[in-house]
C-alpha cells in the first residue's frame, strides 16, 4: 500500500512542487493542496497552514513545502500543533531532522535547492525512521 503525503507551495515553489508530484506519483499517493500556477502571486503562510491541518489530523501524515527558500513554509508551519517542519537542504540534515527531531514536514527551497537534490532529499526523508530513545523527552518539549 502506497503511502499518502500532502504537498503544496507557493508561486516560487510551484515548479518544483510539480516535478515532485511527477517523479513520486508512483511511489506515494500525493494530495496537493495548492497553489495551482506560478503566474498568480500567493500568501506562502495560506498553503503551510492548509497542509499542516491534513498532517495534523493523523501522526502517520507527512508532508513537503515548497517556497521560494523554505523558510517562510517552515516557520509558518511550526506554528500549529504536532507539527515539525525542517527545512531541508542536504541528505545529513534531512536525515537528522527524522532520526532525532521526528519532522513530519519537508520544507525545500526552490531558488536555493537543486531539483535533483530535492528527489534525493525527499527520498531519505520518508524513508527514514524516527530513532526514539533519548530524543522522545525532547521532541515533546516542542
Amino acid at each position: 500500500m502506497k503511502k499518502k503525503i500532502f504537498i503544496s507551495s507557493d508561486h516560487a515553489g510551484f515548479n518544483l512542487k510539480e516535478s515532485i508530484k511527477k517523479k513520486f506519483k508512483k511511489k506515494f499517493i500525493i494530495q496537493d493542496m495548492g497553489t495551482h500556477n506560478s503566474k498568480i502571486s500567493v500568501n506562502y503562510p495560506d498553503y503551510a497552514h492548509k497542509l499542516c491541518k491534513m498532517v495534523s489530523k493523523n501522526t502517520k501524515n507527512m508532508g513537503i513545502l515548497v517556497c521560494g527558500s523554505g523558510m517562510g513554509m517552515s516557520m509558518a508551519a511550526n506554528r500549529h500543533k504536532n507539527i515539525r517542519a525542517a527545512v531541508c537542504y542536504s541528505l545529513k540534515n534531512t536525515k537528522l531532522s527524522r532520526l532525532h527531531n521526528n519532522a513530519n514536514i519537508i520544507t525545500l527551497g526552490s531558488r536555493l535547492t537543486k531539483k535533483n537534490t530535492a528527489f534525493k532529499c525527499i527520498d531519505v526523508f520518508m524513508n527514514t525512521k524516527f530513532e526514539g530513545g533519548r530524543h522522545i523527552k525532547r521532541v515533546k518539549k516542542i
